[in-house]
């Protein structure tokens, strides 16, 4: 009789670890299916109202401030040589332009290739020891100052809003 008592308390346990991972399971994805799936390249990013657009990124919003949507789009593979004190160093970056939702994807498509030059430019600038002592945040906002005065000074529009670094390898 102790047997089946235990065998039944067993069953119990992992019926209720069983509805338990269940109900757990619904509330986490509960906001995926019942809010708005966003379009593909899509992503909310906050933005406080009244907030400059150009501000950190990574910054808490205010309350009551309208999430906005944002276009990424990849930059892959820019590679730059840069000598160094014993050897040559390699950097292989690959960088995402984020857009407002409404831009056209040819204009991002176009600009490609003026983006790897402008990036190229300034990175080759700078010594290795001076490049590979830059922290993500100083390096994007380094490129993204150098993008954007390149693209100013050749009078070209920018349809992108900031410069993100998606990958950084050093060899």
């Amino acid at each position: 009789m102790t047997m089946q008592r235990i065998l039944l308390l067993i069953l119990l346990l992992n019926t209720a670890i069983a509805a338990g991972g269940v109900l757990l399971n619904y509330q986490l994805l509960k906001p995926l299916v019942s809010g708005k799936s966003a379009p593909a390249q899509a992503v909310q990013a906050p933005v406080a109202a009244g907030e400059d657009e150009s501000s950190v990124a990574g910054e808490a919003p205010e309350e009551g401030g309208e999430p906005a949507e944002y276009l990424f789009f990849p930059i892959n593979k820019v590679i730059v040589s840069l000598p160094g004190e014993d050897r040559e160093h390699y950097f292989v970056l690959d960088l995402v332009l984020q857009a407002d939702l409404e831009t056209d994807r040819r204009k991002l498509d176009l600009i490609d290739p003026m983006v790897r030059n402008s990036a190229v430019a300034y990175l080759s600038a700078l010594k290795f020891e001076e490049l590979r002592g830059k922290s993500i945040p100083e390096l994007q906002a380094g490129l993204e100052k150098a993008l954007l005065s390149d693209f100013a000074s050749r009078r070209v529009a920018t349809p992108f809003k900031h410069v993100l670094v998606s990958k950084l390898i050093v060899q």
